[in-house]
């Protein structure tokens, strides 16, 4: 067997490899046993032979978790060919569909059978299963995170037998929906839908006071608001964000916001420099290289604006290095049992370390401002949490804990991070 790593790409899931890492490289396993099975059945057979040997299982999904949730050195699962739609309810707008499809498949059919997704975050690679529950979420402060979409899924238990979660077992369907695989592997997911929709996106600069007057009224007039506060000129090239610098009213490059709003619009498909109009599917998404580790909180709504006066004064006295933008994003409340935004509307804020260097300073001084303003960290994305953080910043993390012990009494779809927040 060859362990050694070399010549493997980021997200490689190439199963004569043991090594694997995540799509950003900083988070790396040796895997006793890989496997990439091709229908439920198989994955069924998997799990139950894996668990019959005493090895811990864990799914990859599109490997696009910042944290070492993913991780295992037992029996490593990619779900790559567990893909495509298996049902659409277009009375009910819901959709059923393998837990290995990706976001950006599932709208393309989506897209055909006029149907969309009521939200979508600003990357469509990740699988479903994975994205939705690891907590990812769009923006806009009336629409809460994409797991809230979830009405059904099946769970497949260590003994390969297979739970269906829906709306009639509904303390399940609330635990499962931002579960990190930890109740079961998922192989498919049922989604609730809306009508087909286009948006209208446009984009302009602000400066950062300029931003903060106008937040409140933005994240109140439009379906989505949002912004990058890029702290000098070239903190706009690291995400890749489109220069803007023609709409500025000051003329500045340095302390400046990338603002965007996006409402539903009946108006037909163009594109303007800074401005267009195409189906929702086709605006969420913006380009991102994997040139960023990234730490994500979600803050109490009411606390935003002081929170990113904060993070904003930290960076530009204390870490002048940390040229990454701050994303700032809104997210409503929801009811899910593991969600950041549980019973909690919120703003998320976003900052990045560069690969190569140290920034665990810079991440843990950021982490300590927005624990002051109750904040939840993102699960696929880094943080500082321990088991006593979870107990005190969930309010049904007891009830979590409980209800994937008796699913899983032995333990087998934990690994060592998880084990330390969810045991």
């Amino acid at each position: 067997m060859n362990t050694s790593s070399h010549g493997m790409t980021v997200n490689d899931f190439g199963l004569e490899h043991a090594h694997w890492r995540n799509w950003v490289g900083n988070q790396s396993c040796v895997r006793a046993a890989r496997a990439a099975p091709a229908s439920e059945d198989e994955l069924c057979a998997l799990i139950a032979g894996a668990t019959g040997k005493g090895m811990n299982v864990r799914v990859a999904g599109s490997g696009h978790s910042f944290t070492p949730v993913a991780l295992t050195s037992g029996l490593h699962l990619t779900l790559a060919k567990m893909k495509g739609v298996k049902h659409i309810d277009h009375e009910r707008r819901r959709v059923t569909a393998s837990a290995g499809t990706t976001i950006n498949e599932l709208v393309k059919v989506l897209k055909a059978e006029g149907l969309s997704m009521i939200n979508q975050g600003d990357i469509d690679s990740q699988a479903i299963a994975g994205a939705l529950t690891t907590g990812t979420h769009g923006t806009g402060a009336a629409l809460p995170v994409l797991a809230d979409a979830i009405v059904g899924m099946k769970l497949i238990q260590p003994d390969g037998s297979i739970i269906t979660v829906d709306e009639s077992t509904p303390d399940l369907l609330l635990a499962g929906r931002v579960s990190l695989g930890l109740l079961g592997a998922i192989s498919e997911m049922t989604l609730q839908l809306t009508d087909s929709y286009r948006l209208r996106e446009r984009i302009w600069r602000e400066d950062f006071e300029s931003a903060m007057e106008m937040h409140d009224e933005l994240a109140a007039r439009h379906r989505h608001f949002s912004f990058f506060w890029c702290p000098y000129e070239q903190s706009r090239h690291c995400y890749c964000l489109p220069d803007t610098s023609a709409t500025s009213k000051s003329g500045r490059t340095t302390d400046v916001c990338e603002m965007k709003v996006m409402d539903i619009t009946d108006e037909e498909p163009f594109e303007a420099e800074f401005e267009k109009v195409a189906y929702s599917s086709d605006v969420y998404p913006i380009e991102y290289v994997a040139n960023f580790h990234e730490l994500e909180y979600a803050v109490p709504r009411e606390h935003g604006k002081d929170a990113v006066r904060a993070v904003r004064r930290l960076m530009l006295e204390e870490f002048p290095d940390a040229i990454y933008p701050i994303e700032y994003r809104f997210t409503a409340g929801d009811e899910a049992w593991m969600s950041p935004f549980h019973r909690q509307d919120s703003v998320t804020v976003s900052v990045s370390g560069e690969p190569g260097k140290d920034y665990w300073d810079y991440l843990r001084a950021v982490d300590q401002i927005l624990r002051g303003y109750g904040a939840r960290p993102h699960w696929g994305k880094m943080h500082f949490l321990t088991g006593q953080d979870v107990t005190d910043i969930y309010p049904r993390a007891d009830d979590f804990r409980a209800l994937r012990r008796k699913l899983d009494p032995q333990g087998f779809y934990l690994n060592d991070h998880l084990s330390q927040l969810f045991r």
